[in-house]
């Protein structure tokens, strides 16, 4: 098996360091120091269905909003992008400026170049910033921040998912809107906050590979009421 290649590594706001690697021609890797990978070209079943899951109900809303928290490799924008009309707006939220150069210079050609799309706008920034101050404002929030609830690359993500961190984002969707969040495992206790603050929560394992091959992720789905 060929070797990984160090591309570039950049520091994170917090505390830590990404790394990003190449084997071969055909396979990318973010890494974190010290946490291993955080996400793989190869590997993006979840990812793809974070975004059909949360966007399933805008099949035929032209003019849809979608906020996307967390760019990774542009696997859950490409699939948001997918699911919603030619006039939609898709939103995603990059703590870290670097992984948006990462898409544009290496990974884009994996998920099809979303950022290159016109009804893509990026905001570098905390998406946790930008729910606290957003009212009615999406269609859609997707939310593939860290490794779900139990973060591991930056401990303000934490607050996110946090009772306040949900309340932000149920104020920040429509009347109907959904937030979908993905996250490595289960989390009982994120459920149960997820339904306290109103939501109506539906929780789906979906597969790493989009074969129906490699671990099972989960998204929930969580419903705001009109």
């Amino acid at each position: 098996m060929r070797p990984w290649q160090l591309i570039d590594t950049t520091p994170l706001p917090d505390n830590g360091e990404l790394r990003l690697y190449q084997r071969g021609e055909e396979e990318f890797s973010i890494m974190i120091v010290g946490g291993g990978e955080l996400m793989n070209s190869r590997l993006h079943g979840s990812e793809d269905a974070l975004a059909e899951l949360g966007c399933a109900h805008l099949a035929d809303k032209a003019d849809a909003r979608v906020l996307v928290g967390g760019l990774g490799m542009g696997y859950t924008l490409a699939a948001a992008l997918r699911a919603v009309g030619p006039e939609a707006e898709v939103v995603v939220a990059e703590l870290v400026p670097a992984v948006e150069r990462w898409n544009r210079e290496h990974l884009g050609r994996f998920a099809g170049y979303p950022l290159d799309d016109a009804r893509t706008r990026v905001a570098l920034g905390d998406v946790g910033e930008l729910l606290l101050h957003a009212r009615g404002e999406y269609d859609a929030i997707l939310l593939d921040v860290d490794n779900g609830p139990e973060g591991l690359t930056q401990r303000d993500n934490d607050r996110i998912y946090t009772t306040a961190g949900l309340e932000a984002a149920y104020r920040a969707l429509r009347p109907g809107g959904v937030l979908a969040v993905w996250s490595a495992g289960p989390d009982a206790p994120f459920s149960e906050r997820l339904r306290y603050v109103g939501f109506l929560v539906d929780e789906q394992r979906v597969r790493a590979h989009a074969g129906q091959k490699g671990a099972w992720h989960t998204v929930w789905v969580a419903r705001r009421g009109g």
